[in-house]
């Protein structure tokens, strides 16, 4: 003889009873909204509500949701409630690098602010390799992201059709974008030019500048370096440029051949802070003293810089504000919103050390 139905079986708004839900979970593998309902007993629709917005339903309610999507391992479907709202609930982040700190305290700030309004990140590492940028960008076109946050975009005929056929809005970090495009940062030639000025007025006469990878920001500090020397009346074309990654041993091997080409060069402009450490460690071993005969200069004011011997002149930049206030004028733009303005200039700090 059959056993009774158990009455902790609640059919759910709209009919479906136990068995439909199983029937869908037996053809896809996943756990339903219906079988999250019945076991929470309410209907399907405030399940939804309570886990799109759950401010929607009352904390009781709320509880029972997340206890019985914990306890069945529900995972929501993504492409339905995107087809259903327009909205994948997904940003597109796009930098160069994972692994320096100027782009992972700016993540943080994304995180921070895109976080707390429900959204989820794809996060991508460029290399700083524009083919590797489309491909991610392409990749990541097909979850059809609400919007994209990216830092050094290259301007390539390929990456703007693919912007241009996605109507996909796109917010620049780090570079402040000329044009209707959105963007937020501080300007790089202004901070190149503020190095320059900083040591042709320190009375430096054969500066040079030093980089490496040679993507478009670190162009754009050379450029207003140079702006600035050739102002002061001092040489601007003394310099050691490299596409290899930056780092540490790096910056030693560049100084060694600045000085083969230019023994009287009395200070250096990094375009980074671990080619400025290589140069100091390689000023120690050749016992160069720093800035009695070489003046040193940096970017970005990572924390060694602060604690070196001797301390490096750097420039602060403001990484994780340029994460929290690009997600917020990427969010202002997906709701519809139009921000107060197109770019917002962050500013950049010289700070000055032992090095100088």
């Amino acid at each position: 003889m059959s056993k009774p139905q158990s009455n902790s079986s609640i059919p759910t708004q709209g009919g479906e009873g136990r068995g439909t839900g199983n029937a869908r979970r037996r053809q896809s593998g996943r756990v339903t909204l219906e079988e999250v309902a019945r076991l929470a007993q309410v209907s399907t629709m405030t399940v939804s509500r309570a886990l799109r917005d759950p401010s929607l339903v009352s904390p009781a309610v709320r509880e029972r949701v997340q206890s019985a999507v914990a306890q069945l391992g529900y995972i929501p479907n993504r492409a339905a409630r995107t087809l259903a709202s327009a909205r994948s609930k997904l940003i597109g982040v796009l930098v160069p690098s994972l692994s320096n700190a100027v782009f992972t305290e700016t993540i943080a700030g994304v995180q921070e602010c895109i976080g707390s309004a429900g959204y989820q990140l794809l996060i991508g590492n460029t290399g700083y390799d524009p083919a590797r940028q489309a491909e991610l960008l392409s990749a990541y076109l097909s979850h059809a992201p609400d919007g994209f946050l990216v830092a050094g975009i290259d301007n390539s005929e390929v990456v703007r059709r693919q912007l241009a056929a996605s109507n996909v809005p796109l917010v620049h970090m780090f570079d402040l974008v000329p044009g209707d495009e959105w963007s937020v940062g501080f300007s790089q030639r202004s901070a190149g030019f503020a190095i320059g000025a900083h040591l042709s007025e320190r009375g430096v006469r054969r500066p040079a500048f030093i980089a490496a990878q040679l993507d478009p920001r670190t162009m754009q500090r050379r450029a207003g370096f140079r702006r600035a020397l050739r102002a002061a009346g001092l040489d601007a074309e003394l310099e050691v440029l490299t596409e290899d990654p930056s780092s540490a041993a790096l910056g030693c091997r560049l100084l060694r051949e600045l000085l083969e080409k230019a023994p009287d060069c009395d200070a250096v402009f990094c375009c980074n802070d671990d080619l400025a450490l290589g140069v100091l460690f390689e000023c120690r071993r050749q016992g160069i003293s720093v800035p009695g005969e070489l003046a040193v200069v940096g970017f970005n004011d990572l924390p060694f810089a602060a604690v070196s011997a001797p301390s490096i002149t750097t420039v602060a930049t403001p990484r994780y504000e340029v994460g929290v206030q690009a997600a917020r004028m990427l969010l202002q733009i997906v709701n519809g919103e139009a921000p107060a303005t197109r770019r917002i200039d962050l500013g950049f700090q010289l700070v000055i050390r032992e090095s100088t």
